[in-house]
């Protein structure tokens, strides 16, 4: 490739993305952290089934939390206060994208393959992917992983071995975010879940236009630590 990494496109552009099923972009390719990175940077990411081709999204409208925009309810704050939840980050980013990978109640299978967790790790060794953990007595009990670039948090996943571990995680990493002049945390597609923390779902020209300033400000690469007087 020549070029700065900048220049580089590897996809067609977002607004000719299928309605049904909604955001559906292009199929192929591979997992290549110059192709991720490009991908994110653009508003798109990976979401397909193990074993089948490479499914690439842009859905409009596009789920996105302010992080001053974080809601913490009564009980939630209790909960911080007072459930013994420990927070770090990216002391475990593996273990966390396998805790995400685990079948849950309701759902069936996983799109978090092999294939993805080795993908992220990559981005995880360069700088680009974080995670965002909760521990209880010593075990990982619930948290979250993502890929930042610039000033724009894009989370991925999410999981809880506790009741509220991933909320207090996402809660304590919107307050950090906060501190380092994020704009945005990607959420990508709507879900109640995310709606009763804060996020709402903004049109993806809106989007894009934020996301085009925050990912060109600069990097904070990892790997990141809490700030300790937080």
């Amino acid at each position: 490739m020549s070029g700065r990494f900048q220049d580089i496109t590897f996809f067609p552009p977002v607004e000719t993305a299928l309605r049904e099923p909604n955001g559906l972009l292009a199929m192929g390719g591979d997992l290549s952290m110059e192709r991720l990175l490009d991908a994110y940077r653009h508003g798109i990411f990976p979401w397909f089934n193990p074993g089948e081709p490479i499914l690439w999204w842009s859905p409009d409208p596009r789920m996105v939390l302010v992080p001053d925009e974080i809601r913490v309810t009564r009980s939630l704050a209790k909960r911080i206060r007072n459930g013994g939840f420990e927070l770090r980050i990216d002391t475990a980013f593996v273990e966390v994208m396998h805790a995400c990978a685990e079948p849950r109640e309701g759902v069936g299978g996983t799109w978090i393959s092999p294939l993805m967790i080795a993908a992220y790790t990559r981005l995880f060794d360069a700088g680009y992917a974080h995670s965002i953990e909760t521990w209880h007595d010593g075990r990982l009990a619930g948290g979250l992983y993502g890929v930042a670039i610039g000033r724009m948090f894009f989370g991925e996943s999410m999981f809880s071995r506790a009741d509220d571990a991933s909320k207090v995680a996402l809660v304590r990493l919107s307050r950090q975010l906060q501190r380092w002049d994020f704009g945005l945390i990607d959420c990508q597609m709507e879900t109640a879940h995310l709606a009763s923390l804060g996020a709402r779902p903004i049109p993806r020209t809106a989007f894009t236009a934020r996301l085009a300033e925050l990912v060109n400000l600069p990097h904070r690469s990892g790997p990141w630590r809490f700030d300790a007087s937080h």
